[in-house]
């Protein structure tokens, strides 16, 4: 008779492989297999090879890209790559993001064309120059490039509420005119928040977004009645850091009051009761809890926080803290979705800022025992798995080739939306602040390393790039993705220059900053 011998199981392991975009066979690459067994595989190409198909963003794949080498007799090449074995954490990555940062070492120069004084003020030019307009008072979401075959047709008429436009970047116009004591533009940006806070859904919340064709409704979501609960948080943050800014200057808006305590709550009335979860969204007639899946919530946690210090209401930081308890998971699972109107539940570098800010804030509000400052940390490491480290090699014959565009600091937006963009610039104080509760520089150094890319691209005069001054392009083709690699969008966006601007309006206040004004 046989008897059953006890295996122990394998503890499960991971490993991660790196190697530069160029070596001596062009352009390389890395990628995934499955082998005999199902067995995943790491896989190193040189050439690179993108298989069995070809993404371009588009609906319809593309047939698979696998550019060859003729080898000639006698012919040599050394590949140079690493490869880093891990343990079974699913935050195991974070050490060789590390040591991949400090390998690539920083250039001697900064990529920047102009400092952090001279960016607020060209962006705030092209805020209110390019995106505003008065009647009503919005923020246009886009403004084409083009001026004399387009004109206004080339600008989209319309306005979110915050994301892509409305009250983030009419706070930073607002900061920008105080400090510069220029009226009209103060004037303009207190409009805009005024037309948000004047119109609020029977539900009790702000709406998603503003066309001049059609007035208000929910937005990108894809349902007429379902208002997504990341636009909405953002849109009270950024109010309430507008109403507070106000206040200290002696100013008050009773209205932004209103709509603020309005939107906190129906945060306040959705949130699980069980879990502690604020909702994914909100319908439009009744405010209620639609939906509960996806970390879109997380967006009303920072209003919470806020909201508890300027009103004296502990009533919001006690819901604040439940649903950063209840968000936990989703950080140290690793798996944060669902922060953009139209991805719902798929993870792109939105998730991660909206966590970096949410666990911040509840650290500082409250952190006995050093909980939140944890959460904190890994957001924002799996943040930095979005962001490049490196300086992509452009094609000379490109726009991005030709202007010698750097892209170390710059973030790809998601899996799906394969181009960089600026956004990572919303959490800049955050993770300024966190860096200095960790006395960790490397979070320092990535921030830093963000608005100095940003402080490339942000039209220095009419023509530059083909844009006129102060215009920010949203989309950095640094991949065969939507665009040929090395183009550039030609249409600035009301939230690129509005996340320079409030970047920049905060780092001429931050001593790590004051070299680069």
């Amino acid at each position: 008779m046989r008897h059953a011998r006890r295996v122990r199981p394998r503890p499960a392991r991971g490993a991660a492989l790196a190697v530069a975009e160029h070596g001596s066979l062009g352009q390389q690459g890395v990628g995934f297999a499955l082998a005999e067994g199902d067995r995943p595989v790491l896989r190193l190409h040189a050439p690179y090879r993108e298989e069995p198909v070809s993404y371009y963003g588009s609906e319809k794949p593309r047939p698979a890209d696998l550019p060859e080498h003729l080898w000639q007799p006698g012919e040599r090449h050394i590949l140079h790559f690493t490869v880093h074995l891990l343990d079974a954490d699913p935050h195991a990555y974070a050490p060789v993001l590390r040591a991949l940062h400090t390998a690539t070492g920083t250039p001697p120069e900064p990529a920047a064309w102009v400092g952090v004084r001279e960016a607020a003020a060209l962006s705030a030019e092209g805020l209110h120059r390019w995106h505003y307009r008065p009647d009503p008072p919005v923020l246009l979401e886009t403004a084409a490039f083009d001026r004399e075959a387009l004109g206004a047709r080339g600008d989209r008429q319309a306005m979110h509420v915050s994301w892509i436009s409305g009250a983030p970047y009419a706070h930073a116009l607002l900061l920008h005119a105080r400090r510069t004591g220029d009226t009209p533009r103060a004037e303009a940006a207190i409009g805009v928040l005024d037309h948000i806070c004047a119109h609020l859904t029977p539900g009790g919340t702000f709406w998603g977004q503003w066309t001049r064709d059609g007035g208000w409704s929910a937005g990108w979501t894809g349902h007429r009645d379902r208002l997504h609960a990341r636009t909405l948080g953002d849109a009270t943050l950024f109010t309430l850091r507008a109403l507070r800014a106000e206040r200290a200057r002696g100013v008050d808006h009773p209205l932004w009051e209103q709509a603020v305590r309005s939107n906190l709550a129906a945060a306040l009335e959705g949130q699980d009761a069980t879990t502690g979860r604020l909702a994914a969204a909100h319908h439009r007639e009744t405010g209620a809890a639609v939906d509960h899946r996806g970390s879109a919530g997380l967006a009303f946690v920072g209003a919470l926080v806020e909201a508890a210090d300027l009103f004296g209401d502990p009533d919001h930081l006690e819901a604040a803290r439940r649903a950063g308890a209840a968000f936990a998971a989703d950080v140290t699972s690793e798996f944060l979705c669902g922060a953009p109107e139209d991805v719902s539940l798929a993870p792109t570098s939105e998730d991660g800022y909206n966590a970096v800010i949410a666990y911040t804030l509840l650290h500082e509000a409250d952190d006995e025992d050093g909980r939140w400052l944890d959460l904190a940390r890994r957001a924002a490491d799996w943040t930095l798995t979005f962001r490049y480290t490196y300086d992509v090699r452009f094609p000379p014959h490109t726009l991005l080739g030709r202007y010698g565009f750097r892209t170390r600091g710059a973030d790809q937006a998601s899996p799906s939306n394969q181009h960089l963009h600026a956004f990572g610039l919303i959490c800049l104080p955050e993770t300024v602040r966190l860096a200095r509760h960790l006395g960790d520089p490397y979070y320092l150094r990535s921030a830093r390393e963000n608005l100095d890319c940003f402080r490339q691209f942000v039209a220095r005069a009419d023509g530059d790039f083909n844009a006129y001054r102060g215009m920010v392009s949203e989309r950095f083709y640094q991949t065969d993705c939507f665009q040929a690699k090395g183009m550039l969008l030609t249409l600035s966006h009301a939230w690129s220059a509005g996340v320079l601007l409030y970047a920049c309006e905060h780092a001429l206040d931050l001593p790590e900053f004051q070299e680069d004004l």
